[in-house]
């Protein structure tokens, strides 16, 4: 471990009992690479968190088990940021400074993510962020294995509008209140404005963390679906508050054949904790379901069951983000032979990996990453069959097209530009990677 020093070993004999006391050289117990795990495995984001903890576990075990990194084992430091924002910000510091951890797989939402962005840049080291986000951002320090807005957003209402999706006219936009609903919400009411779709037509709705009341909201969901026009509501609802969302959509009746429900952040891990029953048809949009029969999949599921030793735990997107973003690190270590973040971040770019789905994503100058985007429907045993698919993969967009602060900046952190805002119409950086 770097920083720390075996016990110095002390030799004793009559000449050195005479002599006084001799030590041998300090031997430097820097044989493991560290990896941070910064996910939260208490609160509210716990429901969702704790499973990214454990997968990339059994990752980094599989490593180690073909020989680990660099003629090193790989050594796992897991902290626990609690749901708690700005504890994120003090345990990522802790995992670079203190521990000295090569590069970080860790957050689920926006706000915890943000709260850590200055610290990786100042610190100078990797974050690696697995889950769908609101776009508007592409930092030097971070990849994104998630979904951007392109990846799932656009497309799942793309889908609701179309014959297949129901025709969808009417829209409730349904969030947790905090930056990634309010940005995605802000892209989605844009966008389909765009489309036609009037300002009538529309209704936004935030509720805090761990909300639980919901009969109100779902009563004010069914009132404004009763106009006539096919309605959806399109979700944003993050951590256990989904848990008596759910519920309280059963409890007033509302089928997903009336009001569909198109989910962003409810995978087969939140579903476990649910009465599928009544949820049968609504949807959900991410990259990967568990469901996918493929042979990368099906060996994924396999070896998951053997090390979490519970044939009844799920997989879900996230984890396929990480089980992603963990191969590609390891390429680029690899690749640039050392685990120094300045040269594993330029040798990340054009890293391809084989993805669950059966092709290969790859890390674009952007740090965003390709995937195939999937609708999926809601089964009795709270999986997903899959409804709609890509035809081939998507390349992350880290800036709208749909706002107007954005929609001239694109991101390329390749030399020489290295910029992660530079505005095409303008010629300038905008010298950092949030807008």
């Amino acid at each position: 471990m770097r920083g720390n020093f075996s016990t110095i070993t002390k030799m004793f004999s009559a000449g050195v009992l005479a002599a006084g006391l001799l030590t041998a050289p300090a031997k430097a117990a820097d044989d493991t690479i560290k990896v941070g795990i910064l996910h939260s495995l208490s609160g509210t984001m716990a429901i969702s968190e704790t499973t990214l903890k454990d997968v990339m576990l059994m990752l980094i075990e599989e490593q180690n088990a073909k020989g680990g990194l660099l003629g090193k084992k790989l050594e796992a430091v897991v902290v626990d940021p609690a749901s708690n924002w700005p504890l994120f910000a003090e345990k990522a510091r802790e995992l670079i400074s203190k521990d000295k951890v090569a590069a970080v797989f860790g957050c689920w939402t926006s706000v915890s993510r943000k709260s850590v962005l200055p610290v990786f840049s100042e610190l100078d080291n990797i974050l690696f962020y697995p889950v769908q986000y609101e776009g508007e951002e592409s930092e030097r320090n971070v990849f994104y294995t998630g979904a951007a807005p392109n990846q799932q957003a656009i497309p799942a209402v793309d889908y609701l509008m179309s014959e297949d999706g129901g025709s969808v006219k009417r829209w409730v936009l349904e969030g947790t209140d905090y930056v990634y609903p309010r940005t995605t919400n802000k892209i989605l009411e844009a966008y389909l404005k765009a489309k036609g779709v009037p300002a009538e037509d529309i209704m936004v709705n935030y509720t805090p963390f761990g909300f639980s009341d919901w009969q109100t909201e779902v009563s004010a969901i069914k009132k404004f679906g009763s106009a006539g026009k096919k309605t959806a509501v399109v979700s944003t609802v993050n951590g256990d508050a989904n848990v008596p969302f759910y519920k309280e959509l059963g409890n007033q009746g509302i089928k997903a054949e009336d009001i569909p429900v198109m989910a962003f952040s409810v995978g087969e891990e939140e579903l476990a904790g649910l009465d599928t029953g009544p949820l049968v048809g609504h949807l959900a949009a991410w990259n990967y379901f568990e469901s996918i029969d493929t042979p990368e999949n099906k060996k994924f599921i396999d070896d998951w069951h053997k090390f979490i030793k519970n044939d009844k735990r799920t997989t879900n997107d996230p984890m396929e983000a990480h089980y992603i973003g963990f191969n590609m690190w390891v390429k680029a270590v690899e690749k640039a032979g050392t685990t120094d973040p300045d040269k594993v971040i330029d040798a990340m770019v054009g890293v391809s990996v084989p993805n669950l789905t059966g092709g290969y994503s790859t890390m674009m100058p952007n740090h965003h990453i390709t995937k195939p985007v999937l609708i999926g429907e809601i089964q009795a045993d709270g999986q997903f069959e899959t409804v709609s698919q890509t035809p081939g993969l998507v390349m992350g967009d880290e800036w709208s097209d749909y706002l107007p602060d954005s929609k001239d900046l694109i991101s390329d952190w390749r030399a020489p530009l290295a910029c992660g805002n530079f505005n095409v119409a303008t010629g300038k950086c905008g010298g950092k990677g949030t807008n």
